[in-house]
């Protein structure tokens, strides 16, 4: 199993899934993005399916950024195994994300193309999200 390069440990607590994003919660980058709902362990094979949908529907215009990286290990015991002799081995890895987090971001495309990007990346992923645009603000209004 291969391991993210900067990962401290090799195996980790699963923790507890509360409260809201307070970081990577508004839009940095692109003009429209994709924000997590719910709380939820995403997998490093769902991120790829997702990124693969948009760059897929994107061909070779925009630009997409990836906000979330799967820097958790997850570990499983061998099927059949008696309790004790310690913890699994690592598994998978996921990214934890909680509510207001943003996934995905894009740029450079039209409102209708941006939705229907985000739409199909949204549909591989296993949390409720709602896709978010950029305001601009008129500061001659003020």
């Amino acid at each position: 199993m291969l391991m993210p390069k900067r990962v401290k440990y090799r195996k980790q607590h699963r923790g507890r899934r509360f409260g809201k994003a307070t970081r990577a919660n508004k839009l940095d980058f692109g003009e429209y993005g994709l924000q997590s709902l719910e709380p939820s362990w995403i997998t490093a094979r769902q991120i790829e399916a997702a990124r693969i949908a948009i760059a897929k529907f994107l061909k070779k215009t925009g630009k997409l950024w990836l906000r979330i990286f799967p820097d958790k290990p997850v570990t499983k015991k061998p099927a059949e195994t008696r309790m004790g002799k310690g913890k699994g081995t690592p598994e998978f890895w996921v990214a934890v994300v909680k509510p207001g987090s943003v996934i995905f971001e894009l740029e450079g495309l039209t409102h209708s193309e941006a939705m229907e990007a985000l739409r199909r990346a949204s549909s591989k992923l296993p949390c409720k999200t709602q896709i978010i645009e950029r305001k601009e603000v008129d500061y001659e209004s003020f």
